[in-house]
């Protein structure tokens, strides 16, 4: 079986990573959605609330294209992590070149700590390069509509979190 981790902070999940999920889905026959809890970063959402939103995206996806997702919350290195759930491949999404630094950075790290771990990377679908959860939730603060870079539920949270009335 093949087995994948695709890992993030997914505050809060977008259109992007709904993307990148489905593509990887057709590249494993396991896909583990690994939940960053990365307290570094000040989550708007919860881990309960961000693993609850993934799992419910992610059951939709399940639906339409089959195979197995697993939500999986972690804390410790990304490679301990893919060790811990099996994974053969790490699934990252691309959106620019900027991203492809950090990456290409991380890949050498994860590779001199455990080489038989393979990276893939998936360009973001170009509707959605421009998708980051951080401008996501600015937009979100602001008053602006988020509905073309999330889900309906997802837009709901952070409708929740920023009412409409609360801008400055």
């Amino acid at each position: 079986m093949r087995i994948g981790l695709y890992p993030g902070t997914f505050d809060p999940i977008t259109l992007g990573h709904t993307d990148i999920i489905q593509r990887a889905m057709q590249l494993v026959d396991r896909l583990v959605i690994g939940v960053a809890i990365n307290r570094d970063k000040g989550p708007l959402f919860s881990l309960e609330e961000r693993v609850a939103m993934v799992e419910a995206e992610c059951a939709g996806i399940v639906k339409e294209c089959g195979g197995e997702i697993v939500v999986h919350p972690f804390e410790n290195l990304l490679i301990d992590c893919a060790r811990d759930v099996g994974a053969t491949v790490i699934v990252r999404g691309l959106r620019a070149v900027a991203d492809f630094e950090y990456e290409f950075q991380m890949v050498g790290m994860n590779r001199a700590l455990d080489n038989s771990i393979e990276t893939v990377f998936l360009m973001a679908d170009a509707r959605r390069q421009a998708i980051a959860s951080k401008l996501v939730k600015e937009i979100a603060r602001l008053g602006g509509d988020v509905s073309k870079f999330v889900t309906p539920p997802v837009h709901q949270a952070l409708r929740t979190r920023f009412p409409v009335s609360a801008k400055p």
